[in-house]
């Protein structure tokens, strides 16, 4: 029996062993067995973050297989003028939108514009009129991380935020996150919006967080979010990433589903690996402690978390560059990874 084992885990890391461009896709090996990640010779990934020495700059690092992260740039920003928890998303003509905002307290959601992921300029400002939230009394004039998603069917950008509406007091620090809520507005060009601002979620959970993804096959959309109450024997679930699916773009959507990740994680984004057999959903552990990431073949699961990040290198099935922070991930092509690489090179020229 041992020979047969270990016959099929040589196999699978000779198939797995020959260049990217040769593999067909993902080798299967055995639980725990040393894993050669797949590349897709025609894609790539970039991660638009911030790091723990500069919150709300932008920074970028990269990966060819979804798992191990290099910071380019010589670990520099890659921009000047960009403040916020990044989110990019790509329009129907093909340019790239990021949105932003100087701080929780700045009453405008700023937009910015790029052909190619490298030079971003100005594209505009929105001012949620934060009045009259039908279902949402009194809330306080802050915009939390703001996101976005470009909805193809419909033609409209989603925009996504969260706003608390109990005011923070020092003896009870956690009472005005427990009273954040997911905002959100609908527009065809991030110039106008259809209407104010609504609730998007109809159930009383504390959300932060949130952005929203294609169901898998394209059915429907899931919104993934953090359960943003503090975890106790009561609320188990306080502090984790989240997901509920819906049949429509804005619901209504269910309850969200069992935990994705541990208690005390936030700023999630997902991505699909190479091959499109997987889900990895990355999420901090915060404040900057490190990346995590938990893995499933479906949105809906059955998801667990990867070992990486350990100081074991022999354990790590993923990697990311110590200090990052809050961002989003995007699957980006071979050629745009090039690019990116070539203007923002990982070690700077003296």
């Amino acid at each position: 029996m041992s020979r047969v084992f270990l016959g099929g885990f040589v196999a699978a890391l000779l198939l797995g062993s020959g260049a990217a461009g040769a593999q067909q896709g993902p080798v299967e090996t055995p639980p725990g067995a040393p894993v050669i990640p797949y590349e897709d010779p025609a894609k790539a990934y970039l991660f638009a973050h911030m790091t723990s020495e500069h919150y709300g700059t932008l920074y970028y690092s990269v990966s060819l297989d979804g798992l191990h992260w290099r910071r380019l740039n010589g670990g520099m920003p890659v921009s000047e003028d960009y403040h916020g928890h990044p989110s990019i998303v790509r329009g129907p003509d093909g340019r790239y939108i990021l949105v932003g905002n100087k701080s929780d307290s700045d009453n405008l959601i700023r937009f910015w514009s790029s052909p190619d992921l490298i030079r971003w300029t100005p594209y505009g400002t929105y001012e949620p009129r934060l009045s009259n939230i039908r279902g949402f009394p009194n809330p306080l004039p802050r915009l939390g991380a703001p996101k976005l998603f470009f909805d193809k069917p419909s033609g409209k950008y989603l925009l996504t935020w969260h706003t608390p509406n109990v005011p923070h007091v020092p003896e009870d620090p956690e009472r005005l996150w427990a009273s954040q809520r997911t905002l959100y507005a609908l527009s065809s060009d991030l110039k106008t919006f259809d209407g104010p601002p609504k609730l998007l979620f109809d159930w009383d959970i504390a959300t932060i967080d949130t952005f929203i993804v294609p169901g898998d096959g394209g059915k429907g959309y899931c919104a993934v979010v953090k359960d943003e109450r503090y975890p106790s024997y009561n609320w188990t679930t306080g502090k984790t990433v989240r997901i509920s699916c819906a049949p429509a773009l804005l619901g209504p959507y269910p309850m969200p589903g069992a935990p994705v990740s541990p208690n005390f994680r936030e700023a999630p984004t997902l991505i699909r690996a190479p091959g499109g057999r997987d889900w990895l959903m990355y999420y901090e552990q915060y404040a900057g402690v490190s990346y995590g990431v938990s893995k499933a073949p479906r949105l809906e699961g059955p998801w667990f978390q990867m070992q990486g990040n350990s100081g074991v290198e022999r354990w790590n099935r993923f990697s990311m560059p110590a200090g990052t922070r809050h961002g989003s991930m995007l699957e980006i092509s071979r050629k745009e990874y090039d690019a990116l690489v070539a203007a923002f090179p990982e070690a700077r020229k003296p």
